[in-house]
C-alpha cells in the first residue's frame, strides 16, 4: 500500500490554518459563544513510552524509508504503508488507521528485520524503533 499522508497531513494543516485566518475559524466562535472555565476531573499525568532521536542520528536506511514515504513509494515490502495498532501502547493512543509502519532495512538481515518507522497523520511525526516496537523514539527533524 503506498500511501502518501504527509501531503494530506500538511494539507490539512494549512486548511485549518487558512480558515482561522480568513474565516474567523474557531476565533470567530469563541467571540460569539461565552467560556465557562474548566476543571479537570483527573490530574494525574501518564508518561508516554517513547524517547527521541535527532534526524542526523537515525542510521542511512531510516533516511531512506522516510524518503520514500515523502515521495510515496515504491516500498521494498508489501506491508510497508500498513496500519499500525499500536497494541503496545508505547505510542499515544489515537483512532485505529491514525498510525502506519514501513520497514527500515536491515543490513545483513535476510527478512524485514527489526526496524521500522512509524508515521502519524501530524505533519513530521514519525517514530523510529530499532527493535520491532519494543521501544520508539520520536524523530526530531530539526537536528
Amino acid at each position: 500500500m503506498s500511501m502518501n499522508l504527509r501531503g494530506a497531513r500538511s494539507v490539512g494543516v494549512a486548511a485549518s490554518l487558512l480558515a482561522t485566518l480568513f474565516i474567523g475559524g474557531p476565533a470567530a466562535a469563541s467571540a460569539a459563544t461565552p467560556t465557562v472555565p474548566t476543571t479537570p476531573t483527573n490530574t494525574a499525568v501518564v508518561p508516554l513510552d517513547f524517547g527521541d532521536i535527532c534526524y542526523s542520528d537515525l542510521p542511512a536506511e531510516a533516511h531512506d524509508t522516510l524518503y520514500l514515504i515523502d515521495v510515496g513509494g515504491p516500498f521494498p515490502y508489501p506491508q510497508d504503508g500498513g496500519i499500525f495498532y499500536n497494541r503496545e501502547g508505547l505510542l499515544p493512543a489515537q483512532s485505529t488507521g491514525y498510525y502506519h509502519e514501513y520497514t527500515v532495512e536491515t543490513p545483513g538481515s535476510d527478512d524485514r528485520g527489526a526496524r521500522r518507522i512509524v508515521t502519524g497523520e501530524d505533519y513530521q511525526e514519525d517514530y523510529y524503533t530499532a527493535d520491532h516496537y519494543e521501544s520508539f523514539d520520536l524523530v526530531d527533524h530539526s537536528c
